[in-house]
């Protein structure tokens, strides 16, 4: 998976905004206002993004991928992973992911938000 790929992806799953809030080189997904996925557009070499997760799969997600899954850089680290794209997972898996961190979001909504942006 590239950063194209990871962007259109994270469009079309829902009614995402795509956002930079915290300057040019950090593209940012959200829903209902709250981040879902973050995404460095200054890396080198590897992708990597950070995806919220349920802490206890987060825990079995960075013992089975211990060199591709990791507590989340910068993040609260037992709701936030860092995942490297290219590494054991395949895209599928990846977006996999992607989805769950969505739907953890959604679900935390107010069902007032849930009802503005029909989900």
């Amino acid at each position: 998976m590239n950063i194209e790929e990871l962007r259109e992806y994270c469009l079309s799953i829902g009614p995402v905004m795509e956002e930079t809030p915290f300057g040019p080189d950090t593209l940012v997904f959200k829903i209902g206002g709250k981040v879902f996925l973050l995404v460095g557009l200054d890396q080198i070499g590897e992708l990597r993004f950070n995806v919220k997760c349920d802490p206890e799969r987060a825990i079995a997600l960075r013992e089975t991928y211990s060199q591709t899954v990791l507590p989340g850089y910068h993040m609260n680290k037992k709701h936030w992973n860092t995942v490297f794209a290219n590494r054991e997972l395949d895209d599928s898996t990846l977006q996999q992911l992607i989805q769950h961190s969505y739907e953890l979001v959604v679900n935390s909504l107010s069902r007032k938000i849930r009802e503005e942006l029909h989900i």
